[in-house]
This record gives structure tokens, sequence and C-alpha cells, in this order.
């Protein structure tokens, strides 16, 4: 039987990758996926972590000194809106016959504190930091406060939507 994706998360904070987490967490991931269009197999790599851990790669991996909710890593440079194919991403394939995407970190600390302030759940916080880090490792970004921002933003909606965990 073929793995349609290889989704592991670790954790260095007790108790973060309990079953409903790590279901939430694949469940956003493959339905951004599939929402993208990427019809590959796919292995994502998640790292739980709290603020201190994900401070520390943040200064390690980006020079940036300050914790932050989400850091994404991706092993290739996607265009939005252009999923990877079998056609444009055969030799990307690694030897398990999966695309490696990348690797996203999540500030478990983050969650709670952001879930707080906006006035959701951390359930909510999650599933969306998911989805914002899985569209970063498909070529889409919010450095600016244009267009790229907007149609981040919009595919972000759409998959919470999905989810069925709208704001």
């Amino acid at each position: 039987m073929r793995k349609t994706h290889y989704l592991p998360v670790t954790a260095d904070v007790p108790g973060a990758t309990n079953q409903p987490t790590c279901a939430l967490l694949r469940k956003a991931i493959k339905t951004a996926l599939r929402l993208e269009g990427v019809t590959l197999p796919c292995e994502v790599d998640v790292l739980l972590t709290n603020d201190a851990g994900i401070h520390q790669i943040n200064l390690d991996m980006r020079r940036v000194d300050r914790p932050t909710d989400v850091l994404s890593f991706p092993e290739f440079d996607f265009k939005p809106s252009e999923p990877p194919t079998a056609e444009t991403a055969g030799d990307l394939l690694d030897s398990t016959g999966l695309l490696p995407l990348g690797d996203m970190v999540i500030s478990m600390e983050r969650v709670s504190a952001q879930a707080r302030e906006y006035g959701h759940s951390k359930r909510r916080e999650l599933a969306y930091l998911a989805v914002h880090s899985t569209l970063h490792l498909l070529g889409y970004d919010h450095m600016d406060e244009g267009a790229m921002k907007a149609q981040m933003r919009a595919r972000e909606d759409a998959v919470m939507e999905e989810l069925g965990i709208s704001r």
C-alpha cells in the first residue's frame, strides 16, 4: 500500500503530540494540499515547541532574535497557485517516492496566547498556523500588504472553511 502523505509530528514540549493534536495537524495540512491541487504524495515535518524553542530556531535560521508563532522552511521554491505535478516535480521526489515539501515549527505557547488574544479556540489557532505554514511551503508569501498577502489570506480562509473552522 502506497502512502499518500507522510506527516510526522514531533515535539520538544511534554504532551504536545497527543492524538487529537496530531490528527488536527494532519487534517489541516492534507486539506490545504488537496485544495491547492497537490496530488503528489508529500512529506511535511512538523515540530511543536514552546516560545524558547522557536526563539532559538528563529535566531539560528533567520537571525531574528525573538519568538514567533510559526516558522516554515520550504524545501523548494514553488509558485503560489502552481502546485507541483508529477511532470514538474518528478525529479524532486525522494527515494520513498514522496515530495519533501519542508518543515514547519509551531510554538504551542503562541497557539494558546493567540487563541486568547483573538477570542477563539486553541484548536482553531493550531489549524490556522498549520494551514498558513503549508501555504508557505507551497510558495505563498505575505511580506507585502498588497496582492500577495490578499491571495494568501483568501487561500487560508478557503482551507479553514473547508475544515469547518471558520472565524
